[in-house]
């Protein structure tokens, strides 16, 4: 007869925390999460296997997670490797029609499928697309002198409710088509911000390189208002590339979400823990103050 191997104090702390998470699990069960990944953790394997795995969890549990990517650093990669010149202006890539067709290779074709893999290595069903597919996300012109960068002006979710209802996860190449089909790049942020309006999204999760929205004295601020938010900002508190981060925010909760979390992608497990536990993570922002800690 074998013998019980002692309860190691490992095993405890992970029952106490399935436990603990109880009330988010119920709380977030049939949400729509919206998660913007990109940054540091897509280039790196063992990063992007976490994020996958966490994201797969979130659907286990009855969570709807949507995943929109960025891919800036492997479309700088291929526009090398091809000789193509690009320029940016206010922080933007100016996009011709040469750029736009690696833009559109690299952010559907290579990050999406590297996405939509990991997820499925995890044990979850991911389904690759773009804003054109379905005619999801309608775009503008952003600027005249961006070229072919666009804002979305009409976002369909149809595509989007079948796929939740047949239990798939959503992952969605910033890429959008204007009225005389032509296609468009987005900054990846504004087209999460504008596919979580449009869902009326629990949250939109914001993943980044850094901690949050930072104070004057350069700490994290963990719960700020759409007017604290214009506050930093006015007073050059918020800068650089955090202003559009915040802008996306901004607009997303105007369009009806929830609420909008700036947080550290680099951080092990950082989506869990938003959702799931009350340490919560990075900055939220959202019109009314919490009645009840925590984050999530």
């Amino acid at each position: 007869m074998k013998k019980q191997k002692p309860m190691s104090q490992d095993w405890f702390a992970t029952a106490r925390t399935l436990s603990e998470a109880l009330p988010y699990l119920q709380r977030y069960a049939g949400a729509i999460v919206v998660i913007k990944f990109g940054g540091h953790a897509m280039g790196d394997a063992e990063e992007m296997a976490s994020f996958a795995r966490d994201i797969v969890l979130m659907r286990q549990v009855g969570v709807n997670p949507v995943i929109v990517h960025g891919g800036g650093p492997m479309i700088n990669e291929m526009l090398g490797k091809l000789n193509i010149q690009s320029d940016f202006v206010r922080g933007k890539r100016v996009t011709d029609a040469a750029t736009m067709q690696v833009v559109e290779m690299v952010l559907s074709g290579l990050v999406n499928k590297r996405i939509v893999q990991a997820i499925q290595d995890e044990g979850g069903r991911a389904v690759g697309l773009s804003g054109k597919d379905g005619g999801m996300v309608t775009c503008e012109a952003d600027d005249p002198e961006l070229g072919l960068v666009g804002r979305p002006v009409e976002i369909d979710t149809d595509l989007l409710q079948h796929l939740f209802t047949g239990g798939f996860i959503p992952v969605i190449a910033p890429l959008g088509m204007g009225r005389e089909g032509e296609t468009y790049n987005i900054n990846g942020d504004t087209a999460a911000g504008a596919i979580a309006a449009a869902l009326k999204a629990d949250r939109l999760l914001l993943l980044t390189d850094t901690a949050g929205v930072k104070d004057e004295n350069g700490d994290v601020v963990t719960q700020l208002s759409p007017d604290h938010v214009q506050d930093l900002t006015n007073k050059g508190v918020i800068a650089g590339g955090m202003i559009p981060k915040t802008e996306t925010a901004l607009a997303a909760i105007a369009g009806g979400v929830r609420a909008v979390v700036i947080l550290d992608g680099r951080a092990p497990n950082a989506c869990l823990l938003e959702l799931f536990t009350d340490h919560g993570a990075g900055s939220i922002i959202r019109d009314t103050a919490p009645l009840v800690q925590p984050q999530g």
